[in-house]
């Protein structure tokens, strides 16, 4: 039975990895999650400079999940690369670096700087607001995907993931895009913009108002657009989007992603990727699946 995939070049022992945000850098779980089994490692989001992030309380609890204005607090490149990346090297699984800014530029500088360390995969988060764009998101406008995805494939040594955020009015619009500037792969769905207000203190849940809604209230959702998203480009897909089981995983592979991403399962079950791995491979045993490959757009 053999799990391996290829995304772009890179060939991963299975098709899971982790949600960019919900899984630190690897650390924080490497008491519950032996990392050597997860086909790859997607680490918290960096940016040029450390960032503080959102003012509190900036985590809610949903319907179906939760939702989060933390804003992409991290410590920035020069102590990601000092710290983070030494500690996930010892493990035998795929290192992905997600990149954050909010202007080009500063995704270009963490991309430049990235271009000799030990790392296999970037993926780069365009749900970050443009402040050149009156701070719209990056990947809420095809032709700045377009021309971002050009100007950091012109520099980066490894292959290139997209991170497409769902709050767009056609998918398949940005997909495109993101494969016209000559992303290696794309990653969907980033969360979706939602609002929780506390009736009894009649204010907001969340200081900045907004947040991203994630879990497994979004899921349908996501397997939708990586539906559409597989009927329009050619490239390979990450699926992600309230995945917490094995079945939420194989809807995704058949729906067109060639691998998955487990993102708010991990806090409150911080084994759920390997539960997701395990669980593939005893649905592949089930169903006589040699090779996850063939579950890969298996319905059209």
């Amino acid at each position: 039975m053999d799990m391996r995939v290829k995304i772009a070049g890179v060939e991963w022992k299975n098709p899971v990895t982790v949600a960019s945000g919900t899984f630190g850098s690897g650390e924080e779980f490497s008491e519950f999650v032996d990392l050597n089994r997860l086909g790859a490692v997607t680490t918290k989001g960096v940016a040029n400079v450390p960032w503080p992030g959102n003012p509190t309380p900036r985590v809610a609890e949903v319907y179906g999940g939760m939702m989060n204005a933390i804003g992409l607090q991290n410590p920035g490149i020069e102590l990601f690369c000092k710290r983070d990346i030494p500690y996930l090297q010892q493990f035998d699984t795929k290192i992905i670096v997600n990149v954050c800014g909010h202007a080009p530029e500063e995704y270009l500088a963490v991309v430049e700087r990235l271009q000799e360390e030990p790392v296999d995969m970037l993926e780069i988060n365009i749900s970050c607001p443009n402040v050149n764009a009156g701070f719209l998101a990056f990947g809420q406008d095809a032709r700045h995907v377009e021309e971002l995805t050009g100007q950091i494939k012109r520099i980066a040594e490894q292959p290139v993931i997209m991170k497409l955020t769902p709050n767009v009015t056609d998918i398949t619009e940005i997909a495109k895009a993101a494969e016209a500037g000559g992303a290696d792969a794309i990653s969907l769905i980033n969360t979706l913009t939602g609002m929780k207000i506390d009736i009894h203190r009649r204010t907001f849940a969340l200081a900045n108002k907004t947040g991203g809604v994630s879990g497994p209230a979004v899921h349908p959702i996501a397997v939708r657009m990586v539906y559409q998203a597989a009927q329009a480009v050619q490239i390979p897909i990450i699926g992600m989007g309230g995945i917490a089981t094995a079945e939420d995983a194989i809807e995704m592979l058949l729906a067109g992603a060639s691998a998955v991403s487990v993102g708010t399962a991990n806090f409150h079950n911080p084994t759920a990727a390997l539960d997701v791995v395990d669980g593939i491979a005893e649905y592949m045993r089930q169903y006589g699946v040699k090779d996850v490959r063939e579950l890969i757009g298996g319905v059209r």
